[in-house]
């Protein structure tokens, strides 16, 4: 097991550092342990829960992390990594197929015979699955500059995008970008955009479908990785309905120019990037019966 400082603590979930140290000398952080002065506190410690107060952990959560850690083949974490790995890769260009996609996940290896493949779509595909694995683990956690950087992070590791000098993986742009056409953030203002993003939607106390949209509208506009944005945005969608009870969705590749419509059209109708996701949440609620999980 891992350890991180109070600092790294406190950072990672939006708290004072006062407070984090606070929590370590009550015991509210079990296996934190001083060394000296310092406090160590696991990697994977969250947030003491008030007395009185749910964990927020729907059954939908609770069986994602439960087959999660079970390796649980052909339930619902198995489909979701699958098919959301798939389809957000499958987006930006990805040329795996599902059953390629399945086959990597479930055997850890490539399988894909005598066709061409690149690399790149093998390895941003392994990295996805680790990426929806720390949503799932960390789903009830404050968003955080931290967290989205760490998403950014494990999605690009070890591509050849990873290997340019210019390329920040798991840090903001250096070069301008565009997407769609449309002009985004320029890299010299994204730290700022993007820690008043995170004010504003951290401070909405009770998140509904329309608030977790207009953050990804937002985030997608701010554009702030050189590239990976797509996904990662999609993933902190997941992550968002997870941590606010609202039935997470998979944008198919089928969904893909609804989808766009939708983010460009956010800020007049909002009822087209609404409509699609909801018509993407119809599918993973069907999924939900399919495998007997409460919504």
């Amino acid at each position: 097991m891992g350890y991180i400082s109070v600092a790294e603590f406190a950072e990672k979930y939006g708290v004072p550092q006062r407070t984090a140290r606070n929590y370590c000398a009550s015991g509210k952080i079990p296996g934190a342990f001083l060394t000296g002065k310092t406090w160590n506190i696991p990697e994977n410690a969250g947030l003491p829960v008030k007395r009185g107060q749910s964990s927020g952990c729907t059954p939908l959560l609770h069986t994602l992390r439960e087959q999660k850690e079970m390796r649980l083949g052909g339930g619902i974490y198995h489909r979701t990594q699958v098919d959301l790995a798939y389809n957000s890769n499958h987006i930006e260009g990805s040329r795996l197929t599902h059953e390629q996609t399945r086959h990597i996940f479930e055997t850890n290896t490539i399988g894909i015979g005598n066709e061409s493949v690149n690399v790149d779509d093998i390895m941003e595909t392994v990295n996805h699955f680790r990426c929806l694995d720390m949503v799932i683990e960390r789903a009830t956690e404050r968003v955080t500059d931290m967290f989205i950087k760490e998403l950014h992070s494990v999605l690009k590791s070890g591509t050849s995008d990873s290997r340019r000098h210019w390329f920040a993986v798991g840090d903001y742009k250096k070069l301008p970008n565009e997407v769609g056409g449309m002009d985004t953030t320029p890299p010299e203002q994204v730290a700022s955009e993007m820690r008043a993003l995170l004010k504003e939607y951290n401070s909405i106390k009770t998140k509904d479908l329309d608030d977790i949209l207009n953050m990804h509208y937002r985030f997608e506009r701010i554009h702030p990785f050189q590239d990976g944005n797509g996904r990662v945005g999609r993933l902190l969608m997941f992550k968002e309905c997870l941590a606010n009870g609202i039935v997470p969705f998979i944008i198919t590749d089928e969904l893909k120019t609804y989808y766009y419509r939708g983010l460009q059209q956010w800020p007049g109708i909002r009822g087209y990037l609404r409509d699609t996701c909801l018509t993407a949440q119809d599918a993973y609620k069907a999924m939900l019966r399919k495998f007997r999980i409460p919504f």
